[in-house]
């Protein structure tokens, strides 16, 4: 199984709806994607410097961000399958579908997961590949991503979030970071995840 993390500044580009056909195509059974907030969630950042509400109101509103991407990518290719809990992903992966998770707040309170902008959709998506005991997690990218950098300079230089690097290692994820330009990297690991 793989899960693959499609970030929200993907939203402007239109070589996200080929990532997402690329995922239908080859990934039937195999392939949960999680999305970013994107445009959503730099809104609730936006508006947290405004008006100075906390950071778990803050949270709350970035998960229901990811919820929003979810339904956009479903809006995008009716043929993803919409799941919000966890436990719904397995079943829905044995049916043969492409899974969008979209979070629920309540699974990722039970998980501790704090709230804090030093946690975003990677380190979620980390969180979900180590609960599915995923084979590998790919996180892809608008940035260019320097060539050899370890997860702590992609954190330094904010491409992924503050707490990814942490988590991953501890977790002994195995991850990919992928630029959004270089589609023949699922395509591949698809057709070694078969």
């Amino acid at each position: 199984m793989i899960v693959l993390k499609l970030g929200g500044s993907l939203l402007s580009s239109p070589i996200l709806v080929q990532w997402l056909h690329l995922a239908i195509q080859e990934g039937k059974g195999s392939v949960v994607i999680v999305p970013g907030g994107g445009v959503f969630a730099d809104q609730v950042r936006s508006t947290q410097k405004i008006w100075q509400y906390d950071d778990q109101t803050a949270h709350y509103m970035a998960i229901l961000a990811m919820q929003q991407m979810a339904l956009l990518f479903k809006g995008l290719c009716s043929d993803l399958c919409l799941v919000n809990e966890v436990e719904a992903i397995s079943p829905a992966l044995h049916k043969k579908k492409v899974v969008v998770w979209a979070p629920l707040a309540t699974e990722l309170d039970a998980g501790k997961i704090k709230a804090s902008w030093d946690i975003t959709s990677d380190t979620l998506a980390a969180w979900l590949a180590v609960q599915l005991s995923a084979e590998r997690l790919i996180l892809v990218k608008s940035a260019q991503l320097p060539e050899n950098s370890t997860l702590e300079q992609l954190s330094e230089q904010t491409i992924v979030d503050k707490a990814f690097a942490d988590f991953a290692q501890h977790h002994a994820l195995a991850v990919n970071c992928v630029n959004l330009s270089n589609t023949s990297i699922l395509s591949a690991s698809l057709k070694t995840n078969v």
